[in-house]
């Protein structure tokens, strides 16, 4: 009896060790992404990664953590973005964008839905329709064809194929419906939206967006 209780003991304190080493790497692993932030991000992105309108997106902002996937934020990292002022970070390599990313993730505030709204459908909208509402109602902060910054504008670049090559559907479609929170970026959909858009004009959008990253891959 003795000895069983022993052998539980034992087993029960590797779980606890086990636990508190994946405790300790997890907050190095935090620890080395601020300092790489720092380091790499911090200069165009501000301190905590708030962003500065019209020359950097925040990258803390917690509808964008709540549906970017580690995938999305990762790829960007290491991509950067074509056309933009956001170069590649690739020669950091995997495990130290790792570590950026779990430094971003410390600052969620609403649970992680990236996987849900990735898996929402693809769009089924009209992409000719879509240009007219897009120069109607995004224009003005996204520049013409979605050209973002370049244009001196205070919205990102989502025309670029460097954006929509990342991100689903459902992550425009996110977007487009609830905006993001303490940014210029409100939502378009129900009645407390800067324009209440149905669903389907919302799809139009989508498809035009859509279009822009075909005509830029195209001329690559």
């Amino acid at each position: 009896m003795i000895r069983h209780q022993q052998l539980v003991s034992g087993v029960a304190g590797l779980a606890l060790l086990a636990i508190g080493s994946a405790g300790h790497a997890a907050s190095g692993e935090v620890a080395q992404g601020k300092q790489l932030f720092e380091q790499n991000c911090q200069v165009c992105h501000q301190a905590d990664a708030i962003g500065k309108p019209g020359f950097a997106p925040s990258l803390t902002n917690k509808e964008l953590l709540s549906i970017g996937s580690d995938k999305f934020f990762m790829s960007t990292i290491r991509d950067g973005r074509t056309g933009t002022g956001m170069p590649p970070f690739a020669h950091l390599g995997k495990k130290k964008i790792g570590a950026i990313v779990a430094f971003l993730r410390t600052h969620e505030k609403l649970p992680n839905r990236a996987k849900e709204v990735d898996a929402e459908p693809a769009s089924f909208g009209d992409a000719r329709k879509g240009e007219l509402w897009f120069n109607e109602i995004c224009v003005a902060c996204h520049g013409d064809k979605g050209e973002g910054y370049g244009a001196g504008v205070v919205g990102t670049a989502i025309g670029k194929s460097g954006f929509l090559n990342k991100v689903s559907d459902g992550f425009i479609r996110e977007t487009i419906k609830h905006g993001r929170s303490n940014t210029r970026m409100r939502g378009f959909s129900g009645a407390d939206g800067l324009a209440n858009l149905r669903d389907s004009e919302i799809e139009d959008v989508i498809a035009y967006l859509r279009s822009l990253g075909d005509q830029h891959n195209r001329a690559r």
